[in-house]
């Protein structure tokens, strides 16, 4: 284990981000799911956007598995089995563009993905509506494609997957169930793609994840208590500002 920590070679700062970032994925899987794409531009910034998502997924597994036992009877498996096809459409696509291009575009790449859910998310909050086309014939596949592209690229599907739930109507509890399970499976399908196609998760990834698992599930136990009880539009206002600030970071 100690070999395993020297080789990260992570000064003191860069454990306590990659410490925060697992506890936010904990805390976003079972309470607030904005607060993820907070986490991508962190451990972006720290291991470099390839690597990154393979850092990451482990995590977001663990964050899944905890949220699956949480809220796994409230789940609207119609709308999980429509968007999977499309969504593994957009996984296929993100593999060929992520295999093309270099570290640096990668975290373009990611930027750009997670300001165009951030503008999605923003209108949502200002205009207090939904999605007005969520009756649309390609609704679904061109939802489920850019969740599976986004979630390749830079496991930055959930603000799409939540305004299409949001669009959908689906009550507090429906929608935690329904969005743990849709990533529970879609994150165990890209785990032997990222391993194969771009070499990014490795058991140097996966005992990282197993490192944090503290971490992760003290997010998870807080996350579910906060969302019983708290107002989360605040918090949803505040991750939004903040994420903005560190995806725009990327670009430099």
């Amino acid at each position: 284990m100690l070999t395993f920590l020297q080789d990260l070679q992570l000064n003191q700062t860069q454990w306590l981000w990659v410490g925060v970032a697992a506890f936010l994925v904990g805390f976003s899987k079972t309470g607030i799911s904005g607060f993820t794409l907070l986490v991508i531009p962190i451990l972006a910034t720290v291991f470099g956007g390839r690597d990154s998502t393979g850092i990451l997924l482990p995590m977001l597994i663990i964050g899944d598995v905890f949220a699956v036992a949480y809220y796994h009877r409230h789940a609207a498996w119609k709308d999980i089995v429509r968007l999977l096809p499309w969504t593994m459409v957009g996984i296929l696509a993100g593999i060929l563009v992520g295999g093309l291009i270099n570290d640096r575009q990668f975290k373009l790449m990611i930027a750009v993905i997670i300001l165009l859910c951030l503008v999605l998310l923003i209108r949502t909050e200002l205009k207090g509506e939904g999605v007005p086309f969520t009756g649309r014939k390609w609704f679904a596949p061109l939802t489920g494609i850019a969740s599976g592209f986004a979630t390749m690229i830079g496991n930055a599907a959930g603000p799409l997957f939540s305004l299409y739930l949001l669009a959908k109507g689906a009550k507090k509890n429906d929608y935690m169930g329904t969005f743990a399970w849709f990533f529970l499976i879609v994150n165990m399908t890209k785990l032997p793609l990222q391993a194969f196609a771009w070499h990014n998760v490795s058991l140097r990834t996966l005992a990282l994840a197993g490192l944090m698992i503290p971490a992760i599930t003290l997010g998870a136990l807080l996350g579910a208590a906060v969302v019983k009880k708290l107002n989360e539009k605040p918090f949803r206002l505040i991750i939004l500002g903040v994420t903005a600030i560190a995806a725009i970071r990327l670009f430099f």
